[in-house]
């Protein structure tokens, strides 16, 4: 059971990618024009660490028979490796962006909270799976019972 579950939280951080696609063109869009860069990319930033919660805890629900809470520290290991490749992966490699705009989003002095995006990637699986019930392996006694 263990790599379909592993197969699922890939899926589940294709799901926070295309989010975070969809965040980032709506920033651009909407926020940048309203707010300037720095408002526009914090907001945006808070707006995605709860994306990221929200997809966690729906993954989490949905594949509780998948798992012992033991995994969820490698499910928000993976989901911040996969974001780091992605991010200087693509945006450094494929688009050409320079290492020191990429390096810029982790300045916290600056207004940048990209950390809490990868923070929140790393510590939502365990958090959010701490505040589910854990799976029933057994049924209880009245759905034992005909109806």
């Amino acid at each position: 059971m263990f790599p379909r579950f592993v197969l699922y939280a890939c899926l589940a951080w294709l799901a926070i990618l295309l989010l975070a696609v969809l965040n980032g063109a709506a920033r651009d869009a909407l926020l940048v024009p309203l707010w300037g860069e720095t408002a526009a990319r914090a907001a945006s930033s808070l707006i995605l660490a709860a994306l990221i919660v929200l997809v966690a805890w729906v993954f989490l629900a949905r594949t509780r028979p998948l798992y012992r809470r033991g995994h969820l520290p490698a499910v928000g290991m993976l989901w911040l490796v996969l974001t780091l490749a992605f991010e200087f992966g693509f945006f450094h490699l494929v688009m050409g962006r320079p290492l020191a705009e990429l390096l810029a989003d982790y300045n916290l002095a600056a207004g940048r909270l990209w950390l809490l995006v990868l923070a929140t990637a790393c510590f939502a699986p365990v958090l959010v799976g701490r505040r589910l019930k854990p799976p029933r392996l057994e049924p209880r006694a009245d759905e034992l019972r005909e109806p």
